[in-house]
């Protein structure tokens, strides 16, 4: 980058190719710094004359970036990253009683350790504002690896996880879900078997609860359990649950939140279902704001 640097390249040229590998079309990456689409092309030429290769080709769709060019395009979005973070720093002052943090969790860790903390913020850092993204482990890396978060309470990725670091590692157990009226309530303790008669909400195959739980039936010599409902909406899981006799797999601590208001309850088994401890998740040669470097501290301390 010092090389690209001093034979010219901008800011200007850094945020057209972070934006053009996001929208494809250089018309909306040009309009976004307020250039019009020739003067967008033309910067655009002078990033490549610098840079000394071709960034970008033509397809049936618009512009894609050439692998040089996506190399460049995922530079600029860190450099443009830390760019933003300084200046963030300068205007949140140095010992982090005001700012925004942004953070992100997966949904058991989103009830478990931030709904707690954030509590413990608001009376301990009133001045501090802070945005929860919750979601997958995929999902919330890429947002750390783009800046867009300051940390996450999630787990490694499987895609180069040396770029990230990971801290306070918790377990996560997981419990069976049902509706308040579904005929294995009550029941004592339910072998295997007897949960295969019913239908299951679970994620996709890929995702680390649906892999648990098809692990424990293989694990007893068992088929896995028949998904009559693939989502990974918890808001849609609960719903279904409610209207039928279905069972799913969440996060105990998601499920004992629910299980207190009256429409749901926990199921007496014995698969032992848990997924990979999830932990405190940064970008490894990532420094956090004052504020953010707080709000991390109450998160460790739940």
């Amino acid at each position: 980058m010092t090389d690209l640097l001093r034979r010219g390249l901008k800011i200007a040229h850094l945020r057209l190719l972070a934006g053009l590998a996001e929208s494809g079309r250089i018309g909306i990456a040009g309009g976004r710094l307020g250039l019009s689409q020739p003067a967008a092309s033309r910067l655009l030429s002078e990033a490549e004359e610098i840079a000394g290769v071709a960034l970008r080709r033509r397809d049936g769709r618009g512009i894609a970036l050439t692998p040089e060019g996506e190399a460049l395009a995922a530079r600029a979005r860190r450099a443009l990253s830390e760019i933003a973070l300084a200046g963030r720093e300068l205007a949140e002052g140095r010992e982090g009683e005001t700012g925004h943090v942004r953070l992100g969790a997966v949904t058991g860790a989103a009830l478990e350790v931030v709904m707690p903390a954030l509590a413990t913020a608001r009376r301990a850092l009133p001045r501090v504002s802070v945005e929860v993204e919750v979601g997958t482990t995929a999902v919330l890396t890429a947002l750390l690896r783009d800046g867009t978060l300051d940390f996450a309470l999630c787990r490694l990725p499987e895609d180069d996880p040396e770029d990230f670091t990971i801290a306070g590692l918790r377990p996560e157990p997981i419990s069976l879900v049902v509706g308040r009226g579904h005929p294995l309530v009550g029941a004592g303790p339910v072998p295997a078997t007897r949960l295969l008669d019913h239908d299951w909400v679970l994620p996709a195959p890929q995702a680390l609860l649906h892999q648990a739980v098809a692990r424990a039936f293989a694990a007893r010599g068992l088929p896995a359990p028949r998904g009559g409902l693939v989502t990974a909406s918890l808001l849609l899981t609960l719903g279904w649950l409610a209207q039928t006799d279905a069972i799913a797999p969440l996060a105990t601590a998601v499920a004992r939140q629910f299980v207190a208001g009256g429409d749901h309850a926990l199921l007496a088994e014995d698969l032992g279902l848990t997924v990979a401890p999830y932990g405190i998740v940064r970008r490894r040669d990532d420094t956090p704001t004052p504020a953010a470097a707080r709000i991390i501290a109450l998160v460790a301390g739940v």
